[in-house]
């Protein structure tokens, strides 16, 4: 049997693989993860709850189910992670990042918890967010900061921080997150592993009181892992319609197919700064490295400018209503479905959430229509590269090493290169580029056609296989 640090730095499809073959037992693989979680979450603060009782009785009957020659799932055995927002859990404490909902206990189980829990995966805990989901970095008045394993000192990064945080420790192979202007990206690439934010509606979102709320125009649910391979494994159980989400759509897409898939035929353009992001020197060194990978792999690289016309002021003016009245759209949804109010009780509310609500009371519906009309032209720009090139690629975030309370509130349309493609809807996935000279992550987006996820698979695969990030880990 495997050494218990191996059994935690295993990818979930060799994990999975090994329980099958009967070479590890499922419970062997939840103790060894429930105790790198006692080692490490003092220090990284991933984990809001942790679900040790189930997960030690899900294993037992996972353990019995292949003693008696059941037929077992892809992720039979494996440990999951889910993120404290939206992945819903029937019976088990769901907080939203927020103190406000210590207590709450979910009532249901998702859609896509469902579907991950039926092809073998145990939940093995409930993963920090900031507050809502309403920031790029992860604190909360609830439990605190999550840091970044590879460095305490930094942020991991949000709103996904806590599932980034708990796969760079090796807590868990695989973890749910969402992304509404970066939330499964920005962590991705703070603690260097990989996110993948599908096109907009492949995976449904049933995990909401409001099916038809602003914010859901433009967030989309995904699979965080350390691996590629174990990316498009999760993709290819959680994405499919669901009756419950009227934005679901029906796809056929091979993922785990596209992983073998050469690249030696595609046309990528690269974009060093999305022509108005102020992108760090040192992440501009990694970035660029990492895109001659493409290159290595036998794909032509041209280094391009996206044409969308406006400058950084504009973009994020245009930002700024559209993503504080979604918010402020979310926190009213949740205050008449649990009966909480934000403001009232503002001494258990992130002072962050609290002010991005007080500035979404000042935009009004000329405000959210003029953010339609950039959002358009920068969907037309990335629409007009994808006409000629297969993948357009950028860094991810353009400063890295972010502190662990770090206030980011006048940097923060400025810092994640993330959230134009929230409001284009199309596939992106942050994928590990390289390390700062302090040893802090830098990621690297890949962004493909709109239902083309199977080609940013591919391309993320070729990296990984150019330039193998396992090293990141401890």
């Amino acid at each position: 049997m495997s050494s218990e640090t191996d059994l935690t730095r295993l990818s979930a499809t060799a994990l999975a693989a090994r329980i099958r073959n009967g070479d590890v037992t499922a419970t062997e693989a939840v103790e060894a993860h429930l105790e790198r979680i006692g080692e490490r979450d003092d220090e990284i603060n991933a984990f809001v709850t942790v679900c040790a009782d189930e997960a030690r009785e899900a294993a037992a009957k996972a353990d019995a189910a292949l003693e008696d020659g059941a037929d077992v799932g892809p992720l039979h055995g494996v440990p999951l992670a889910l993120k404290d927002l939206g992945a819903l859990k029937a019976g088990v404490r769901h907080t939203y990042g927020s103190a406000l909902f210590a207590d709450h206990v979910a009532d249901r189980t998702s859609a896509i918890v469902q579907r991950l829990e039926d092809a073998g995966a145990i939940v093995i805990g409930k993963t920090n967010t900031p507050e809502l989901g309403h920031k790029g970095t992860t604190d909360n008045e609830l439990i605190g900061a999550t840091a970044s394993p590879i460095d305490p000192d930094l942020n991991a990064g949000g709103s996904s921080g806590g599932s980034a945080a708990a796969l760079a420790a090796g807590m868990a192979p695989i973890a749910t997150g969402s992304d509404a202007g970066g939330s499964l990206r920005i962590p991705a690439a703070a603690c260097g592993v990989y996110g993948f934010k599908p096109t907009f509606g492949l995976v449904p979102d049933d995990g909401r009181p409001s099916a038809f709320g602003r914010e859901l125009q433009h967030t989309t649910k995904g699979p965080m892992t350390r691996t590629v391979a174990d990316a498009a494994l999760l993709l290819s159980i959680m994405a499919d319609p669901h009756p419950d989400d009227p934005n679901s759509v029906p796809v056929e897409i091979d993922y785990r197919g596209a992983v073998e898939r050469p690249i030696d035929d595609y046309r990528i353009a690269y974009s060093p700064d999305l022509d108005v992001f102020p992108v760090a020197d040192e992440v501009q060194t990694v970035v660029d490295e990492a895109v001659s990978a493409f290159a290595d792999a036998g794909a032509t690289v041209d280094e391009i400018g996206v044409d969308h016309g406006y400058s950084m002021a504009e973009l994020s003016e245009a930002a700024m209503p559209a993503y504080t009245t979604s918010v402020l759209e979310s926190a009213t949804v949740m205050e008449e479905a649990h009966g909480v109010d934000f403001r009232a009780q503002s001494d258990e509310v992130s002072d962050s959430l609290l002010a991005m609500l007080h500035v979404a009371d000042d935009h009004g519906p000329a405000d959210v229509a003029r953010s339609g009309i950039v959002r358009t032209g920068v969907y037309d720009a990335v629409q007009d590269v994808l006409a000629d090139y297969d993948l357009l690629v950028a860094p991810t975030l353009s400063a890295a090493d972010v502190s662990l309370h770090a206030d980011l509130e006048a940097e923060a349309w400025e810092w994640p290169m993330t959230w134009p493609f929230n409001w284009t809807g199309h596939p992106v996935a942050s994928a590990p580029a390289g390390l700062t000279e302090r040893g802090g992550p830098v990621g690297l987006q890949l962004v493909g056609r709109r239902f083309a996820d199977d080609d940013v698979l591919a391309a993320s695969a070729a990296l990984e296989r150019e330039r193998p990030w396992d090293g990141f880990y401890e």
